[in-house]
């Protein structure tokens, strides 16, 4: 196993795709400020979009499902939910889950890729403006899905799917529906999604000691279906709850619980007592 510390930014060269691909996604969110673009309609579609993408998507289907086999569904559903994920245009399936698992293994250790004790910035977004050392790793964490052909295709081709939403919601509603529905949305569901990385890693509380700073944050959980109870998540990465106390809302266990009810969610990892 790979253990080398991740290097010093200054050490690490820069990621230019990357870079250029959010410099352009936030330019083009940009231009939803324009009253030509605004209308409700294409607010009411970001928001939509941002739970299917962000919610169903990425919590449920990517970081829930994918990532720590919290439960299991019908294949059906499991490539439905991994194709909504696809929509949030996070870079390749494999990839995510790949460095998501490695995370937790080496959580806020100089390993880490987003090290929260590097800093703010750094576990927000500062980390993917560069080459990152743990891709190395990618393929041994993702032995169970990297061979899919379902999965090959989406991690091969999330972009391209993206462009074509994009000729849709045009389509439908023209340049307002991509300003809004494309560019708007990928920036709030990008940095809805760092904030587990780096607000949950300095604001809130500790229920438990789970070896790292990882911390239940009331507001990314409700930015994030639940994603904020980052602490109880870290002490019980398999739990399909992470929200454990009754005020702890967590959505996306309630959307995990409706299916168990009706036959589409099985095997599903609770921590005994919750």
């Amino acid at each position: 196993m790979t253990t080398t510390a991740t290097p010093p930014a200054t050490q690490l060269r820069f990621n230019w795709p990357v870079i250029l691909f959010m410099v352009a996604v936030h330019v083009g969110a940009l231009f939803a400020f324009l009253p030509a673009n605004f209308s409700w309609a294409a607010i009411g579609l970001t928001l939509l979009l941002h739970w299917v993408s962000g919610g169903l998507g990425i919590t449920l289907g990517w970081h829930r499902m994918l990532s720590h086999r919290s439960f299991q569904a019908p294949k059906w559903l499991e490539y439905c939910l991994a194709f909504c994920g696809t929509l949030a245009c996070e870079g390749g399936l494999t990839e995510w889950v790949g460095l998501h698992r490695h995370h937790h293994v080496h959580s806020d250790q100089e390993i880490d890729h987003h090290n929260s004790n590097r800093g703010f910035w750094w576990s927000h977004m500062g980390w993917m403006l560069y080459e990152v050392p743990a891709k190395a790793e990618i393929e041994r964490l993702t032995k169970d899905i990297n061979t899919d052909p379902v999965y090959v295709f989406l991690s091969k081709y999330f972009l391209p799917i993206q462009i074509v939403l994009a000729g849709l919601l045009y389509l439908l509603g023209g340049w307002s529906f991509v300003v809004w529905g494309v560019f708007m949305r990928l920036v709030l569901v990008y940095h809805c999604t760092w904030f587990v990385n780096s607000a949950t890693h300095k604001f809130g509380y500790q229920t438990y000691e789970s070896g790292d700073r990882s911390t239940n944050c009331w507001w990314v959980a409700l930015l994030t279906y639940g994603e904020g109870w980052h602490n109880n998540h870290h002490a019980y990465p398999h739990s399909a709850r992470h929200g454990m106390k009754w005020w702890e809302i967590d959505t996306t266990w309630m959307i995990i619980s409706g299916l168990q009810r009706l036959g589409l969610a099985s095997r599903v990892r609770l921590v005994d007592g919750n």
